[in-house]
């Protein structure tokens, strides 16, 4: 993946140096659990938010007033612009984002209102409650803001085999992982969370997270818009990119995840959709560039 000329994006808060909340346990004791996270995803993954919330009963409803919920970095400390290699590569991504959905915005007479993203390292707070690097990358529509410890990646590597360990590819894939989150955004500000949140109140659990792949599956796709137009406009994606990219789509979907923990799959427990579907999703959104190819919720077929 070809990121450097890429614009570099101000909305990135760095919070890997604050050492985590007060209480809160710290270091990746053991690095992410295929099991936990799966277990997690069970419960539901709802909306791109962090699952502790589903169980302490603590999210939001996603309409609280943004500047109401903001969060902040640990006292004494202010938002630092990254530096690093991953922290540019990470405001690059971010910033591709921003160019590419404030154009599709402005194109069907919208405002597009840039997330921020906090990159953390082991845990930190949001406006949708704890965040903590087992739970990988997360939206929070409380605050706008998506979750991110970048170790997720080394994770997405070396246990998920979501890409070739240390390929070029892996960049390509790992930017698909964000603007997946940035997805969530974009449903966000079009008034879809909000929606589905209402619906999934009324449904039991099986209906719920039927509703849920489909919020997940179009999030997916999105990412595959921004691939487009990111790649019409700077001719960023290398060859075996894309490869890699839905390689990790399927790394990362609940049949392949189910049966490398437990043995055999159960659909009905799905929240993000099957390996299948979120490569097709991807494919459909890379393909087409349009948010019209992305209605998941009219589909007949996922």
């Amino acid at each position: 993946m070809r990121w450097d000329e890429l614009p570099r994006s101000d909305n990135v808060e760095d919070r890997r140096a604050d050492g985590g909340p007060r209480g809160m346990p710290m270091g990746r004791t053991g690095g992410i659990g295929i099991g936990t996270l799966v277990i997690l995803c069970l419960i539901g993954w709802a909306l791109g938010i962090n699952p502790l919330d589903l169980i302490q009963g603590q999210i939001g409803s996603g309409t609280s007033d943004p500047q109401q919920q903001q969060t902040q970095p640990a006292p004494g400390r202010e938002a630092q612009a990254p530096s690093d290699q991953m922290g540019q590569f990470v405001a690059a991504v971010l910033g591709s984002t921003e160019v590419q959905w404030k154009e599709i915005f402005a194109a069907a007479g919208k405002t597009y209102q840039a997330p921020t993203l906090v990159m953390f390292s082991g845990a930190t707070r949001s406006a949708c409650g704890a965040a903590q690097s087992a739970m990988g990358p997360f939206y929070c529509p409380n605050d706008r803001k998506v979750y991110l410890d970048t170790s997720f990646f080394q994770d997405l590597e070396q246990r998920f085999r979501g890409c070739e360990v240390g390929s070029k590819g892996c960049q390509f894939s790992q930017a698909y992982v964000i603007t997946h989150e940035i997805g969530h955004h974009v449903q966000n500000l079009l008034g879809i969370l909000p929606k589905v949140q209402e619906m999934q109140r009324g449904l039991d659990q099986a209906e719920a997270n039927q509703l849920q792949v489909r919020v997940e599956l179009q999030a997916d796709c999105l990412a595959g818009v921004w691939a487009h137009h990111a790649e019409e406009k700077w001719r960023l994606i290398e060859p075996g990119d894309v490869e890699a990219a839905m390689q990790t789509a399927s790394a990362i979907g609940d049949d392949r995840l189910q049966r490398r923990s437990q043995g055999y799959v159960v659909p009905d427990a799905f929240t993000h959709g099957s390996s299948a579907q979120r490569t097709r999703w991807f494919v459909a959104g890379l393909k087409s560039g349009e948010l019209a190819s992305c209605d998941t919720f009219s589909a007949q077929q996922l």
